[in-house]
């Protein structure tokens, strides 16, 4: 391996086992300069694999099982920016997962090696043929992809499915269409989840998912704590990725390792005045936890409560909050 190839190992997921090799790491490598020479060959898919759900993984699981079986490299090829952010940055939709959990669920599945093409200028009008030639066959010695039937790609997303298979009969690498993955009778994409977390139905997200909508991010700052959580209240900082709607939802909160149940309301708090965006958990069943401004919290949405509701005074809401907290325990003596 060569010194750049070893400085971009991401060490494998504590606690997790993965199909194709329980115990794989995985190689991240963010130019094509970074690729050792004689790297393939190898069993590739592309694309952007915003939250790594259900329909993603099958095709994961598909690409590690023929590189297993051919004794090639099963590798990812994707982007960073997603390139909606820099093409259509106005109308860019929120990502499921920034690009370091991204690149974490990724090593989970047991791939061997991530290409993280940055998406620039360069990248956006580089051709159909270019892109298979550069990246896929000089690159990585790509002998066979697999890519899901709505699969485009190259300058104004100009080719196919099927203009790729025809390159591959070309040059030598076979292409595999995968239909769309269904769950519980729901057709699994990350533009569907996108929309069901948006719309609040945390639930049925979490069945494409196939875990539940996560928050990655830390506490917001300015609010004294020292180092140390003393209150059952945890307010999360600016958070640019994609946020449920506003609402009241049954959580859990990952703190250092520990695990807290929650109940969390997501929105501007009308009752007291003034409109003031938060996202802020109460802790259930809370003790006292070493924390700082830096600590990462991880925020699952469990199941959604009611929508976001101006109170006629604030012992109105206090007592709605009980009847909150009240259903939230039900909840998790249910899933106990």
């Amino acid at each position: 391996m060569t010194d750049s190839a070893h400085k971009n190992w991401v060490p494998p997921v504590p606690g997790t086992r993965a199909p194709g090799n329980a115990h794989s790491t995985m190689q991240v490598f963010r130019a094509l300069a970074e690729i050792p020479a004689g790297f393939g060959p190898t069993v590739a898919a592309v694309g952007n694999f915003d939250g790594v759900h259900c329909g993603h993984r099958e095709i994961l699981d598909a690409v590690i099982s023929e590189a297993r079986g051919a004794g090639a490299k099963a590798v990812v090829v994707t982007f960073d920016p997603h390139p909606e952010q820099f093409l259509r940055p106005d109308k860019a939709p929120r990502l499921i997962t920034p690009n370091a959990e991204r690149l974490r669920l990724l090593a989970e599945t047991g791939i061997d090696a991530v290409l993280l093409l940055k998406f620039d200028a360069a990248l956006a009008h580089l051709g159909p043929r270019e892109f298979v030639e550069r990246m896929l066959i000089d690159a990585l010695g790509v002998r066979s992809l697999h890519e899901g039937q709505n699969f485009r790609f190259g300058r104004g997303a100009a080719a196919g499915v099927e203009e790729l298979a025809a390159m591959g009969a070309e040059m030598d690498f076979t292409v595999r269409v995968h239909g769309a993955v269904c769950v519980r009778g729901l057709e699994v994409s990350s533009s569907a989840i996108r929309a069901l977390v948006a719309a609040g139905d945390v639930r049925r997200a979490r069945w494409m998912l196939g875990r539940p909508f996560t928050v990655l991010s830390t506490q917001a700052r300015g609010r004294g704590i020292g180092t140390r959580l003393l209150v059952p209240t945890v307010n999360l900082a600016a958070y640019d990725g994609l946020l449920p709607a506003f609402g009241v939802y049954v959580t859990r909160l990952k703190i250092a390792g520990r695990v807290f149940q929650s109940v969390t309301n997501v929105g501007n708090r009308p009752t007291f005045g003034a409109a003031s965006f938060a996202v802020e958990s109460h802790i259930l069943n809370f003790e006292p936890q070493e924390m700082s401004e830096e600590t990462p919290i991880e925020l699952e949405f469990l199941m959604r409560l009611r929508g976001e509701i101006q109170w006629p005074s604030p012992e109105a809401l206090k007592a709605q909050i009980f009847k909150d907290v009240a259903r939230a325990k039900r909840y998790f003596e249910r899933v106990k």
